[in-house]
């Protein structure tokens, strides 16, 4: 039974992140799902980007609200506020990255995790 519930919970976590981040106009959506991968960090990777420094931490700001109203979640733990390039916010069992486009590129993550399935999301 708790198994089914984590799994619920992870779910509710990923459709609230990506409503925070169309609710602050995030571009390049995607969910990698990494539940068939062996030793994977987490269950869930969400990765978008931002136009600005001021973007991507409105971005960031919105998921954390949507998440925490949509599930009552909080991050376990959250970094890069601090010159808002790269965002991450942890969920355990679900990742959020929030990425200004050129260090998204930089650091490919997508490409990373080429073998799992990874849904687009519209903008």
């Amino acid at each position: 039974m708790a198994k089914k519930k984590k799994k619920l919970q992870s779910s509710s976590i990923v459709d609230a992140a990506i409503k925070g981040i169309q609710e602050k106009k995030g571009q390049n959506i995607v969910c990698i799902d990494l539940r068939k991968i062996e030793n994977a960090v987490c269950e869930y990777f969400i990765i978008c980007d931002g136009n600005s420094g001021t973007q991507v931490s409105a971005i960031a700001d919105s998921i954390k609200e949507e998440v925490k109203k949509l599930t009552s979640e909080k991050p376990f733990h959250s970094e890069g506020y601090e010159n808002s390039q790269w965002i991450l916010i942890d969920y355990v069992t679900v990742v959020v990255h929030v990425f200004l486009p050129d260090v998204r590129r930089f650091y490919n993550l997508e490409d990373l995790w080429a073998d799992a399935e990874i849904l687009e999301y519209a903008e």
